[in-house]
């Protein structure tokens, strides 16, 4: 693997993974059921995603979002329903080739980017360790890369030795965002993305992802409590409320006509601030 390659065509690797992205839905999720005793994290939760297609998942908290992106990414194991991705249960895969996939066709965006960086180590290094599990080798070309997309996510490509702790939170969180595109993911979960930010600093981490996501022909699914995050980068939108999806259908269709209370309840909310 070329990394010097990999950068210059945006993070293209389609030699590596040759899913038929025409053939339909990337993502097929079906009767996704997660329980906690006898609370609902949960419940038979159905959709298809489509190559190109951002999901936008809201919900107050507690309302089940980030269980069900839990249970899609592989991080927890529902009690019902499938998962279906290139023609495959991820949830019947074998841990190993769970962990193979969030290393080459997905990824995924902490909140808070300690958990999604290696604090211990360099800007340039934790890109670099993205593109070395997709089969990079050559240090040169990685370095290139890596100084590439620092300048991508606005991050001085000067500062490529520098550790994550000596960044503030959004050139964290903009770090970690170039560690998890760098090698064009087919498919990108995100959990409150901008969660934690000050609105000036969330405003231009939300212009970068959308550039990045639209540029990228990215497909994501993203979790957030923050209806203007998924207004501006979400094709489609499901509304969550104690474990159900009580809503859904394209993004503005559902925040600008509303149909149930709890959905029109959020959007009002928002609107009275």
């Amino acid at each position: 693997m070329n990394a010097a390659h990999i950068g210059a065509s945006g993070g293209d690797i389609s030699g590596m993974k040759d899913m038929g992205e025409a053939s339909g839905p990337l993502l097929r999720v079906g009767g996704v059921t997660k329980l906690y005793g006898g609370r609902v994290g949960c419940r038979d939760v159905s959709f298809d995603l489509w190559p190109g297609e951002v999901m936008g998942i809201v919900g107050e908290s507690g309302s089940g979002k980030s269980t069900l992106l839990s249970c899609l990414a592989g991080h927890l194991a529902p009690d019902q329903g499938r998962v279906i991705y290139g023609g495959r249960d991820t949830v019947a895969m074998a841990e190993t080739e769970r962990r193979h996939l969030g290393r080459t066709d997905w990824a995924f965006v902490h909140q808070n980017p300690r958990d999604g960086l290696r604090m211990g180590v360099s800007a340039g290094g934790n890109v670099g360790e993205r593109l070395m599990a997709v089969g990079a080798r050559h240090y040169g070309a990685i370095r290139e890369t890596a100084e590439d997309w620092l300048g991508r996510v606005e991050i001085d490509p000067g500062r490529i030795d520098d550790r994550p702790r000596q960044f503030s939170g959004g050139m964290q969180q903009r770090l970690q965002i170039a560690r998890n595109l760098v090698t064009g993911p087919k498919l990108v979960f995100m959990d409150e993305p901008t969660g934690g930010l000050d609105v000036s600093v969330q405003a231009r981490l939300l212009d970068l992802l959308r550039g990045l996501v639209r540029r990228m022909g990215l497909s994501a699914v993203i979790v957030t409590h923050d209806l203007a995050v998924v207004r501006l980068l979400a094709d489609r939108l499901m509304v969550m409320k104690g474990g159900n999806v009580v809503e859904s259908g394209l993004t503005d269709q559902v925040l600008d006509d509303p149909r149930h209370a709890y959905t029109q309840l959020l959007v009002s909310s928002v609107l009275q601030v």
